[in-house]
């Protein structure tokens, strides 16, 4: 009997393993393609401590560049996402950053939302791997801008201590789900770095909806703190890819 309940509880583990784990099959496909057509910078494969992930790094052209970005994509996708992340992870490079952006933990397409809650263990990992390489590089300012659940994912990893990063970039963060590592309202007042919140004016209710209240938490923490909106763009700023540009850079060249 000891034994059967022991097979048991293996089979449960198991299952839930492989359901609590990025999708890595996924995660390949989408990095051949990518590869196969990159067009700037170069591909570059960190460790997270499970498993091998993609990065994009791009360098800057403004010459020797102490300052890097890590960029992080939403739900589902992948560090070459043509919207908000390409724009940023490439266009960054005029202004004198260095970036990497990385492939964030995926579940398959037909996952909930909610469902993201079970790999959000995986984020650390990535962003951890991703500082290291950049450290070991000699970049002395690291920012981490996240787009949709990529900003999310970024908040969730600078609740903890430490805070191994000097600023955050928020584009088109929601509130989050309360009660669990998704609560990014919960988590906000936790932020000890400069941290800007940005989303457009037709943005997704979620995001929209929760811009007041989330203001309200990151303003506890008593840091450096603003939220700014771009009028008339939507949530991946389709066509208003100049005024995010100047948003973001805007931000970071009166702090770095």
């Amino acid at each position: 009997m000891r034994i059967l309940k022991l097979l048991i509880l293996a089979i449960v583990l198991s299952l839930f393993g492989a359901v609590a784990a990025s999708d890595l099959g996924k995660e390949k496909r989408w990095a051949e393609q990518i590869v196969d057509a990159l067009l700037d910078g170069e591909a570059v494969y960190l460790n997270d401590g499970r498993t091998e992930f993609l990065a994009l790094e791009t360098e800057s052209t403004a010459g020797e560049a102490r300052r890097a970005a890590i960029v992080m994509h939403g739900a589902g996708v992948h560090p070459n996402w043509p919207t908000v992340v390409q724009p940023l992870r490439v266009g960054l490079t005029e202004a004198g950053w260095h970036t990497l952006s990385i492939q964030m933990p995926v579940l398959p397409n037909e996952a909930e939302h909610a469902a993201y809650a079970d790999i959000y263990d995986w984020v650390p990992g990535r962003i951890d791997a991703a500082i290291r390489y950049l450290r070991d590089k000699g970049f002395s300012t690291i920012v981490l801008i996240g787009h949709s659940q990529g900003s999310s994912m970024a908040v969730y990893y600078l609740s903890r201590e430490p805070q191994p990063v000097e600023g955050l970039v928020a584009v088109g963060m929601s509130g989050g789900i309360a009660g669990g590592p998704m609560d990014t309202l919960a988590q906000l007042p936790a932020l000890a770095v400069p941290t800007l919140d940005l989303y457009g004016g037709e943005d997704l209710p979620e995001v929209s909806d929760s811009a007041d209240e989330r203001a309200a938490q990151a303003r506890k923490a008593g840091g450096d703190y603003s939220q700014q909106v771009v009028a008339g763009a939507d949530h991946f700023f389709d066509g208003e890819e100049t005024e995010l540009w100047d948003a973001v850079n805007g931000w970071l060249a009166k702090r770095y």
